[in-house]
C-alpha cells in the first residue's frame, strides 16, 4: 500500500489510517492523498490555538506585500526602453546588439521561474525573493558600469534570475493564499507588475535626462534591490485560511502533484499548447501596433481621448497597457465566479474578434485605439488564469513550481512572434491579423469544448474513491 495518510470510512464512521509517508518523485500518481498527515495536523492545531494572525502575517497582507515587490521590478522589463537610446550614443553599440541584453534577460526569467518556484516550495518564499532582491540591485549596477557587452549581457542573465525568483514567488504565494479566489489573486500580483513601472518611468526618464544613465542604473538598482530585500523579510510560508474552498464552477483537485508529474499528463500540455497559443497571437499583434500603426500612416496622427490630445501611437500605447493592467485582476475575479474555461472562451474568441476589427477597421484613429485597446484586454488575462487553472488542476502544495512550468509558454510563445515579420512582408498586416485571429478563435473554442470536459474527467477519476473489502474506502489518486 502507497505510503502517506489515507481516509477511510467503515460502514459511513471515519477511520483513521497512517503510514509511513514515502516520496516517488519520478512516478505519475502523486505523493499525497487526500487527509492531512501529522505534521499537517499539528501546523492545523497550532494555527487554530494562536487565533488570529499578525497583521502582516494575514494574506491580504502577504499579498500586497507581494504585489509591491512585483511593481519594484517591473523596471528591469518595462523601463529597458529608455536606456537602449542613451547606452548605444554613448558606446556606440548599434541597438541591435544592446537589445539582445533584453532577449537574454527575458529568457532567462522565463526559463528559469520552474527552478525558482521549486525553491519556493521546498524553502518557503523569504530566501527566494531576498536573493532576487540582490541580484536584482547587483544587475542594474552592473548596466551602470558596463562598458563592454559581455558585461551587459552578465548583467542581463543576473537580471533576469531576479525578476524571475520574485515573479515566480509572488504568482506561488498568491495561488497558494487564496484557494477560494486564486484567478483574483494572481491577477492582482500579475498587475503589480506593469503598474510598478507605470509609477517609476517618470523619475528615470529624468533622472537618465538630467544625470546620465549610468547614475539612473546605480540609484535605482539599489534602490530597488533594498526595498525588495526588506519585503522580503515580511513574507512567511502560506497557509490557506480555514474553510477556504475552490468555487464549484471551477473544477478542482484534491491532489497535490509535483512538477515532474505534472508534465507527464496529457492534461498539462493541452493548457500548456492553449497557453502558447493565445500568447503567441496576442505577441503577433501587440509587438507590431507601433509598426501597424505606422503603415496605416495615423501613428503621429494627433488625437484627443479624455481631454488629453497626444500623437495616436503614443495614446494607443497608454490606453492599451491600462487594459493590459486592469484585465488581470478583472478576468481573474469573473474566472473565480463563471469558471476559469468559461472565461477563456469568452475572452480568447474577443480577442480574435478584436484583431479582425483592427484589420478591417484600423484606418481610422479612434478604430485604430478602440480596437488595439480590446485586444490587449483580452489577452493581458493569461498571466492569471493559467497560473489559477494550473492551481485548481495539479493542486497547492506545489503550485509555485507548476506554475513556473506552465510560465515557460510564454517564452516558447515569443520564439513564434518573427513569423509575424515574415508574414507582414509588404506591408500585408491582414496575413498577422488573420493568423492571430485564428489562433486565438482556435483557443476559445479548444478551452470550452476540449480543455474543460478533460479536466473535468481527469479531476473526477483523480478525486474517485476507492473501495476495499470490508467497506473501507480509501481516496487515493487515480493515475493517468
Amino acid at each position: 500500500m502507497p505510503g502517506g495518510a489515507w481516509r477511510a470510512v467503515y460502514h459511513g464512521a471515519p477511520v483513521a489510517m497512517t503510514a509511513e509517508p514515502e516520496t516517488h518523485s519520478d512516478a505519475i500518481g502523486p505523493p499525497r492523498f487526500i487527509g492531512q498527515d501529522r505534521r499537517q495536523v499539528m501546523q492545523a492545531g497550532a494555527q487554530q490555538q494562536g487565533g488570529k494572525s499578525p497583521f502582516l502575517g494575514g494574506r491580504w497582507s502577504q499579498l500586497v506585500i507581494g504585489i509591491i515587490c512585483m511593481g519594484l521590478v517591473a523596471n528591469l522589463q518595462y523601463s529597458w526602453t529608455l536606456f537602449v537610446e542613451p547606452m548605444n550614443s554613448k558606446h556606440q553599440w548599434g541597438t541591435a546588439a544592446i537589445q539582445v541584453a533584453f532577449s537574454i534577460f527575458i529568457v532567462v526569467e522565463t526559463w528559469l521561474v520552474p527552478i525558482e518556484g521549486w525553491l519556493v516550495d521546498r524553502f518557503g518564499p523569504r530566501p527566494v525573493v531576498a536573493g532576487g532582491a540582490v541580484c536584482v540591485g547587483l544587475s542594474w549596477v552592473m548596466y551602470s558600469y558596463a562598458s563592454t557587452l559581455p558585461v551587459l549581457y552578465t548583467a542581463a542573465v543576473i537580471a533576469g534570475i531576479g525578476a524571475g525568483c520574485v515573479y515566480g514567488t509572488c504568482v506561488g504565494n498568491a495561488l497558494k493564499w487564496f484557494p477560494d479566489r486564486r484567478g483574483l489573486a494572481a491577477g492582482l500580483t500579475a498587475a503589480g507588475f506593469g503598474a510598478g513601472a507605470a509609477i517609476t518611468v517618470i523619475p528615470i526618464a529624468n533622472m537618465i535626462r538630467s544625470s546620465g544613465y549610468e547614475s539612473a542604473f546605480f540609484n535605482f538598482g539599489i534602490i530597488q534591490g533594498v526595498a525588495i530585500f526588506v519585503l522580503a523579510l515580511l513574507l512567511i510560508k502560506p497557509r490557506a485560511p480555514k474553510g477556504a474552498v475552490v468555487s464549484r464552477r471551477n473544477m478542482a483537485s484534491s491532489v497535490d502533484y509535483s512538477p515532474g508529474q505534472m508534465i507527464k499528463t496529457p492534461v498539462f500540455w493541452v493548457i500548456y499548447i492553449c497557453f502558447v497559443a493565445v500568447a503567441a497571437g496576442g505577441l503577433m499583434a501587440t509587438a507590431q501596433i507601433g509598426p501597424i500603426a505606422k503603415d496605416f500612416g495615423i501613428a503621429k496622427l494627433p488625437i484627443t481621448l479624455f481631454g488629453a490630445t497626444l500623437p495616436l501611437l503614443t495614446m494607443t500605447l497608454s490606453v492599451d497597457n491600462l487594459c493590459n493592467g486592469f484585465t488581470r485582476p478583472l478576468c481573474g475575479f469573473v474566472s473565480d465566479k463563471i469558471g476559469r474555461e468559461n472565461t477563456m472562451f469568452i475572452v480568447f474568441l474577443g480577442e480574435g474578434v478584436a484583431m479582425l476589427g483592427l484589420m478591417q477597421f484600423g484606418q481610422n484613429p479612434y478604430a485604430f485605439v478602440f480596437f488595439a485597446a480590446m485586444t490587449f484586454l483580452c489577452w493581458g488575462e493569461i498571466f492569471s488564469i493559467f497560473p489559477a487553472l494550473c492551481a485548481d488542476t495539479f493542486g497547492t502544495k506545489n503550485a509555485a513550481a507548476n506554475a513556473g512550468t506552465l510560465y515557460t509558454a510564454k517564452g516558447t510563445a515569443a520564439l513564434l512572434v518573427p513569423l509575424a515579420s515574415v508574414l507582414s512582408v509588404g506591408g500585408h498586416w491582414d496575413r498577422v491579423f488573420i493568423a492571430a485571429a485564428t489562433i486565438s478563435i482556435v483557443a476559445a473554442a479548444s478551452a470550452k469544448f476540449l480543455l474543460a470536459p478533460m479536466r473535468k474527467r481527469w479531476i473526477n477519476s483523480v478525486n474517485q474513491p476507492s473501495t476495499c473489502a470490508g467497506g473501507v474506502q480509501l481516496v487515493s489518486p487515480a493515475s493517468e
